[in-house]
């Protein structure tokens, strides 16, 4: 199987079969970010602090890209690429995001897009309908390792049909893409920060560090 289907394959099984808001935009700016190693390192996906790496049904592995890695050894600390293998039956399906992290409001968010979506080969129709877009989520940093947990798209489509919200999107009647400018992005997360119904039932992840 090509590259880029497991690419596509792991997106889906990730973003599409949780509960995520979808933005056609990223959530940060290039001043935005900050050199930092906060998520360098192997993550399981699990909640018991016990588990091994067979045990867990995700492994996340952070590190910070290469600059140019023909010419030099030197990364780039302003952000990341991340390899996700997500269990599926008795094996993996890996996918890779380029993922930014910045700090909003007091908490940390994560950007997260599909990398190198456009640049594989061997497209077939079916490829031409997938759109990439980007998805963020409140970072915490816990005792045990770091929690993930994306809005819920089920609260912002309420907000947006009751006129409670006015935010730029387009619905096409199955989902909500918001279409808002990066400025735009950023006050809506730092206003509702701190609502716990934004994030009550969206995609949740919990990440201990691998230490074996």
């Amino acid at each position: 199987m090509k590259a880029r289907k497991f690419f596509l394959i792991g997106m889906l099984i990730l973003f599409l079969s949780g509960c995520v808001v979808y933005s056609f935009y990223p959530l940060y700016t290039e001043k935005d970010l900050f050199p930092n190693d906060i998520l360098t390192g192997q993550w399981l996906e699990t909640e018991d602090e016990t588990s091994t790496i067979g045990d867990a049904d995700g492994i996340w592995t952070f590190e910070h890209p290469y600059i140019d890695k023909e010419n030099s050894e030197e990364r780039d600390s302003l952000s990341y690429l991340l390899t996700l293998k997500t269990k599926v039956d008795s094996g993996y399906v890996v996918s890779v995001f380029d993922v930014h992290l910045i700090e909003l409001g007091g908490d940390y968010f994560l950007d997260f897009y599909l990398d190198d979506f456009l640049g594989a080969d061997d497209l077939t129709l079916s490829d031409f309908h997938i759109i990439p877009v980007h998805t963020f989520a409140k970072l915490t940093i816990t005792n045990g390792g770091l929690f993930i947990n994306w809005f819920n798209p089920d609260w912002l489509e309420e907000l947006i049909r009751q006129n409670k919200i006015r935010i730029h999107h387009e619905d096409n009647g199955d989902f909500i893409l918001l279409t808002a400018k990066t400025n735009e992005l950023q006050k809506f997360v730092a206003k509702y920060v701190n609502s716990k119904e934004a994030f009550e039932d969206g995609l949740q992840v919990n990440l201990i560090r691998n230490e074996h």
